[in-house]
């Protein structure tokens, strides 16, 4: 850290202010206001130029041999403009090439976005990518991504969990409209709910990510960006339905009364009521669902200043269980049932104003918070006896979010974004198992606590033309329970030449810890029965590195791109999770000796012809932590995966074929018992394979495709399923999928924008 640490101070002290030079600034839209990334600007005449950036900005010296600027991006008409002496700052739109009588497609834009110009490792999911597959919610969003798996945490609750570089999603800081979301209450079950129509597109970065929106992203950071009201089409559809009965609606509004204030109100309802069994172990495959959500936006804009303000609400049910004994019929013993009820509530919202555009010189506020119920039980209010056979669990966290911000640019080389924060956490925890009279002082684990962090950032980039970039962070937060604590992060970025790119960062991450509010699936095990948590329970703490290497090949007058990368998690202090010890039991305990994530990928993408792009990728982990003084593989983790995904569009845009693969390598499970093993040690590795067809009409489309198309499922998803009231029952054995073969059709209907 001390290393670190001395490097920013060297980077601050060494590099001095220079006078500023002359240099144009603006934005690149399309007819919809909407930003268009990677246009070209280029001084007529020359070589000189620039290429937006993910917002459509730009900024390039001025040229003394010609005032002519040529704006040109695929599959829009290029513009020139004349730049006047006394002014800096230009918007720029440019239009598609569209004739009356047909729509020309010069070339099929990329769903996936890897900007060439961001410092940090970061991929944009556009709302076309999130088409290619049945994406019903953020959770099913990233089939087709090699860098993000999701995956059930247990087989009776439907939680589900990303794992990025090989540890859990708890590391990895998710946002939304860059607010930190879905932190302890709603970690298990956040994922399912942002529902993806209503999705402009997700941005995900690795590794250690900017200072500004805290200290938590350890192994990375998701953003989604919902669909805003000034660049969305007044009206869209979208209607669902699988043949395991889940029916979907999804609809979203919006409309702008002038050119500066506009609304979106958004509608998502979900269905899935149907009872499966197809292992015949008498209990659901996946939890009966039912969901309502409503959300509304606000969008203001005029002269210097802008604000955005959304309220959401959610309400959802999830119930599973048995449908029967799993056995021979048992006389008066009641069916094991579990029933899940949340409602949520949330605000955030973002205000920006503009002192000098010149300067880029900006201060904006954004702020967020949220309300979480959840009521829980698990077994049968109908048997005598022992207080296990009925298990309880309500949970209330409240969340209040604030982040001041101020940013300038010094010259085109020279740029420092400076903040504040104020992050609060109130957490009520109910049960009717004995060990919630644990002393309120356990702080990893307490029935009420209240957590205040406030902190300070500040954060320089130095940009030498482009070529060489510098961003270096650090900030310092005091917590209330656990003192004060400073996150440094470093991040370069080096254009070796044109076609390759080099990326390397360092970088710490903290991470409170809420025991049984972000592990609440575990009441699907009987462990549950015998849980043990120690005292004094540290914060999370991780350095994380890592070097990215991307190339740009011409190859046959296409380019392919070839990225590969490295990243380590090195944790230093950490709340280990060990169902090592005792089949029956778990233990939440302090780290001692060693917890690191090795994560090596190597990705190509390349359109292979007009209209086929096809991308493969090959992942290696290595994730290993010390359990009873033992370094092991951590568990229910595969140590390799392979992507393949295809997609090819017709011309005009009248069909598109999307197919994906996924194989995923053997790994650990956690250690069975000796005496009488009731799984593996190991699990075997298995294929997925999805695809989807949609033919695209004027103002709607219709897709059908197939889920799990192999077939493959995980025997015996849960244990002891005879006997759920017994010692051996255990929900929580899942490394694979835990249902067959899905089938869907849908259909996305819209009436377009005018502008």
């Amino acid at each position: 850290m001390k290393k670190i640490a001395y490097l920013l101070l060297f980077i601050f002290a060494a590099v001095t202010a220079e006078a500023a030079s002359k240099k144009i600034k603006g934005i690149v839209l399309d007819e919809t206001k909407s930003p268009i990334y990677a246009a070209n600007v280029v001084w007529k005449g020359t070589g000189d130029g620039a290429v937006t950036d993910m917002d459509g900005k730009f900024a390039i010296n001025r040229n003394s041999k010609t005032n002519q600027l040529v704006i040109s991006y695929v599959g829009y008409k290029s513009d020139t403009i004349t730049i006047s002496p006394n002014k800096d700052y230009y918007e720029i739109q440019l239009n598609s090439n569209v004739d009356l009588s047909e729509v020309v497609v010069t070339e099929r834009s990329k769903a996936t976005l890897k900007p060439r110009t961001t410092i940090l490792q970061t991929e944009k999911i556009t709302y076309d990518e999130l088409c290619r597959a049945a994406c019903c919610n953020l959770s099913e969003s990233f089939s087709t991504n090699a860098s993000v798996d999701v995956s059930y945490s247990d087989a009776a609750t439907g939680a589900k969990q990303i794992k990025m570089l090989g540890l859990s999603g708890a590391y990895v800081q998710m946002l939304t409209e860059n607010a930190p979301n879905f932190r302890g209450a709603a970690s298990l079950y956040g994922l399912d709910y942002v529902p993806a129509p209503w999705m402009e597109s997700i941005q995900v970065s690795k590794g250690t990510s900017s200072v500004k929106n805290g200290y938590e992203a350890v192994t990375g950071q998701i953003n989604v960006e919902y669909k805003k009201p000034q660049t969305s089409d007044p009206l869209t559809v979208n209607l669902f339905a699988s043949d395991a009965g889940r029916m979907e609606g999804n609809v979203d509004g919006n409309v702008m009364f002038n050119n500066y204030l506009g609304t979106g109100l958004f509608v998502h309802y979900s269905n899935d009521k149907f009872t499966h069994d197809a292992n015949k172990d008498g209990f659901l495959d996946q939890p009966k669902l039912e969901q309502l959500n409503l959300f509304n936006r606000w969008y203001y804009k005029k002269d210097n200043f802008i604000s955005q303000i959304g309220v959401k609400f959610i309400t959802e049910t999830r119930e599973n269980g048995q449908t029967k004994h799993g056995d021979d019929e048992k006389p008066g013993m009641p069916l094991y049932k579990i029933g899940i009820d949340t409602k949520r509530g949330e605000i955030f919202t973002k205000n920006g104003y503009i002192i000098d555009k010149e300067k880029n010189m900006s201060v904006a506020l954004i702020a967020s918070g949220s309300l979480h119920s959840q009521k829980s039980h698990y077994g049968s209010k109908d048997l005598q006896g022992t207080p296990w056979d009925y298990n309880t669990y309500n949970l209330r966290q409240d969340n209040a979010y604030a982040n001041l911000m101020y940013e300038t640019e010094f010259t085109r080389k020279h740029k420092i974004s400076t903040g504040i924060s104020f992050n609060y956490d109130g957490l009520r925890q109910e049960s009717n198992l004995p060990y919630f009279d644990y002393p309120d002082n356990n702080i990893a684990f307490a029935k009420y606590r209240n957590e205040y962090v406030t902190g300070a950032y500040a954060e320089y980039t130095y940009n030498l033309n482009d070529k060489f970039v510098v961003l270096a962070g650090i900030r310092g937060d005091y917590h209330n329970q656990y003192g004060f604590f400073a996150t440094p992060r470093l991040h370069l970025k080096w254009n070796i030449i044109e076609q390759l790119h080099l990326r390397a960062s360092a970088g710490k991450g903290y991470r409170s810890v809420n025991v049984l509010a972000e592990n609440n699936y575990l009441f699907a095990s009987n462990r549950i029965r015998n849980l043990h948590i120690g005292n004094d329970l540290p914060m999370d703490e991780a350095w994380n590195y890592g070097v990215t290497l991307t190339g740009y090949i011409p190859l046959f007058g296409k380019e392919l791109t070839l990225t590969g990368e490295w990243f380590y998690t090195d944790f230093q202090k950490q709340v280990v999770v060990n169902m090592d010890r005792d089949p029956h039991a778990i233990y939440f305990e302090a780290l001692k000796g060693r917890s690191y994530s090795s994560n090596f990928q190597i990705e190509a993408n390349y359109p292979v012809f007009k209209g086929f792009t096809l991308t493969s990728a090959f992942r290696w982990t290595d994730a290993r932590t010390d359990y009873d003084g033992v370094l092991r593989e951590k568990p229910l983790t595969s140590r390799y995966r392979a992507l393949l995904t295809a997609s090819y569009q017709t011309n005009l845009k009248k069909w598109q074929f999307d197919y994906t693969v996924n194989f995923n390598g053997p790994g650990r499970m956690p250690l069975p018992s000796e005496t009488n093993p009731l799984w593996n040690k190991d699990f075997k590795g298995f294929t997925m394979m999805s695809a989807q067809v949609t033919r695209y009409f004027r103002n709607w489309s219709v897709y059908a495709g197939g889920e799990n198309l192999l077939g493959f499922t995980q025997k015996n998803p849960i244990i002891g399923a005879n006997d759920p009231f017994g010692p051996d029952f255990d929900a929580t054995m899942i490394y694979g999928p835990i249902h067959g073969r899905k089938f869907y059709v849908g259909v996305r209907w819209s009436i377009p924008s005018k502008n």
